[in-house]
């Protein structure tokens, strides 16, 4: 099965990163790198392909089910003309060189606060990624991209032949500015964008 990529998100793939494509063939890029202007496409095609949820994989391949619950700001106001709270703002997955393009299902969500260190309560955008794939067993190299919060997440994973497997992208938030987290009292916030991802495979951190 061939991945199809619109040529919008194609150009912006291009244009915003990638580079973090090379540090999975290349090695040593450290746990969050920033994504470069400049870079190639890999040519694999046959790490994984997409299937529906709960379908057996062939013999050699596992199943992969990633998900994802994201929230950001709404777009405009403050923030300007950018990406956030709209359907470009996507993930990028990269598996041992072939890369598949998430988009989410988006909602506005007004969450009261779950205490004052809730990092996502307030007025926003939640977004839920979710995708199956079928995947080829054995150790992989994957990369998590956010290319809109301009970062870029590597680690390793093993899947054994036949098994189910559920990858899940946990965001972590960046800090607000020290005036409000003075009169407001959280150290994080969803409005600041994502930091980083805390990848778990099966309820184990890689």
């Amino acid at each position: 099965m061939k991945l199809q990529i619109k040529g919008k998100t194609m150009n912006r793939i291009i244009m915003m990163m990638l580079a973090f494509v090379f540090c999975a063939f290349l090695g040593g890029c450290a746990a969050t790198v920033q994504p470069a202007s400049s870079a190639g496409i890999p040519s694999r095609q046959d790490v994984f392909a997409e299937q529906a949820p709960g379908q057996p994989p062939p013999p050699g391949y596992a199943e992969l089910r990633i998900m994802s619950s994201i929230k950001t700001h709404k777009p405009g106001g403050d923030f300007g003309k950018d990406s956030h709270g709209t359907r470009e703002y996507e993930l990028l997955l990269n598996i041992g060189g072939q890369i598949a393009v998430l988009a989410g299902d988006l909602r506005e969500e007004n969450r009261e606060s779950g205490g004052p260190h809730d990092p996502e309560s307030g007025e926003g955008i939640r977004y839920h990624f979710m995708r199956s794939l079928h995947v080829k067993a054995g150790a992989h190299r994957i990369v998590v991209a956010l290319p809109v919060d301009n970062i870029a997440i590597e680690r390793e994973m093993a899947l054994s032949e036949g098994s189910t497997n559920i990858l899940l992208l946990e965001p972590v938030y960046r800090p607000k500015p020290v005036h409000r987290r003075i009169t407001e009292g959280k150290t994080t916030s969803f409005r600041q964008g994502v930091k980083m991802f805390r990848l778990v495979l099966n309820g184990t951190p890689l």
